[in-house]
């Protein structure tokens, strides 16, 4: 087994400088030189010119135009590549878990699909006392909640109204919303705020928090949410609930912008 991993390492040696050589690169070290990849890979320098000439000659690096080397088209065509294959999930678990850590609280990721609402992906606080019964796939009201109000607030007036006028509206406590024109004015005023706040619109006991996350069009891709109990959110706190959301779907946006990018 020993000689079989040798001999493997022995014939891809090319192949292993090559990616000492492109992992040479850094925040702080944008361009190499023949001299420092040669220190770096203990040959000489003739060899090591040889290494380069070939990244060149691949568009995976280009001779800088005050000497040296710098990462070439190639790299980037791949970064974007590598970018684009990430889902929005993939994206936004590691901001949902950060987050839900934070506040001690349920996390939702929500999409508009069609006409619904739907709950695309949840997280829940590492030490989270109160677990709400929000599931993967699970269809929302199009007419109350945090987060479809948020994801219904950044479409066209005509699409909005479009939408809730499909089927019926449904009420589900004294707070819910079931006139178009009053949630056309709820929506203006979450746009203007940026943010939602749904307090007893669906559960009488349950207080939501959502904001938008936008995608690199500057359209609407998701809703970031929070779900807690209501006797869990005194005035204070509910001001450090909005600037967490706020906070956590600004970063998720820029992060799939420079996904999309």
């Amino acid at each position: 087994m020993t000689a079989s991993s040798g001999g493997y390492r022995e014939r891809n040696s090319t192949a292993d400088r090559t990616l000492t050589v492109l992992g040479m690169f850094s925040d702080n070290r944008l361009h190499i030189s023949a001299v420092e990849v040669a220190d770096t890979l203990d040959c000489a320098r003739s060899t090591a010119y040889r290494y380069l000439q070939t990244l060149v000659s691949t568009s995976f690096l280009e001779e800088a135009p005050h000497g040296g080397f710098r990462l070439g088209i190639r790299v980037m065509e791949l970064a974007r590549l590598a970018r684009r294959s990430f889902s929005l999930t993939e994206i936004a678990l590691p901001v949902m878990r950060a987050l839900a850590d934070e506040l001690g609280e349920t996390v939702l990721l929500t999409r508009l699909v069609d006409s619904a609402v739907i709950c695309i992906e949840r997280c829940e606080g590492a030490n989270q006392l109160i677990r709400l019964s929000y599931e993967r796939g699970s269809r929302l009201p199009i007419n109350a909640g945090a987060s479809a109000l948020v994801l219904l607030a950044w479409l066209r007036e005509s699409q909005a109204r479009e939408l809730l006028a499909r089927e019926p509206l449904q009420s589900f406590t004294e707070s819910t919303l079931v006139d178009i024109d009053s949630l056309m004015n709820r929506l203006s005023e979450i746009r203007a705020n940026s943010v939602s706040v749904s307090v007893a619109e669906v559960d009488p006991d349950v207080i939501g928090i959502a904001a938008p996350v936008f995608g690199d069009n500057g359209a609407v891709v998701a809703a970031l949410s929070v779900v807690t109990m209501r006797r869990r959110v005194p005035p204070k706190r509910l001001d450090d609930l909005v600037s967490a959301i706020a906070a956590a779907s600004s970063t998720l946006s820029n992060q799939i912008v420079v996904r999309d990018g």
